[in-house]
């Protein structure tokens, strides 16, 4: 009989993950896209170094863009490195693209990156998600729940 318990799949390598989204956005809707980089952005990428986090999602003349994401320049290339914050175009499919567009044209809606990471093809993807900016006493909860949550774990762990 297999083994019901699934591993990690080590081709599926997280390299950057904008944790704070999650505590200041409500995610209402995740896109998969590709990137157009640069061959020593993806030997930077592979080498685990890139920061999502003051990253943001932007439409212009109806394309998508990564802009402010910091890939690091790769050392060994030397003069035929790439800028490390440059704008990086996305790849979605047209139906993607205008509803990202559309959603972002709401009012209180934002285009935000979750992760950057290698798919099982060897790929370099980007996890974008719609979503609406939290207000401070939603953030007040969501910190109170996941308190709750861990102290019930820890009861639950301790009593049994």
């Amino acid at each position: 009989m297999a083994n019901s318990k699934k591993k990690p799949d080590p081709a599926r390598k997280l390299v950057a993950e904008n944790r704070k989204a999650r505590f200041n956005f409500e995610i209402l809707d995740t896109f998969e896209a590709g990137l157009v980089l640069q061959g020593t952005e993806v030997k930077s990428l592979r080498n685990g170094e890139a920061n999502i986090a003051e990253s943001y999602v932007s439409e212009e003349n109806g394309e998508i863009w990564l802009i402010n994401s910091h890939i690091p320049e790769y050392l060994e290339a030397n003069r035929f490195n790439h800028q490390p914050r440059r704008p990086r175009k996305l790849l979605l499919h047209k139906r993607e693209m205008a509803k990202m567009a559309q959603s972002a044209d709401r009012d209180g809606m934002t285009l935000v990156p979750l992760k950057l990471y290698f798919n099982d093809r060897g790929r370099a993807k980007l996890e974008v998600a719609i979503a609406r900016g939290k207000k401070l006493h939603d953030k007040r909860e969501s910190s109170k729940q996941r308190d709750w949550n861990r102290q019930k774990a820890r009861l639950i762990r301790e009593h049994g």
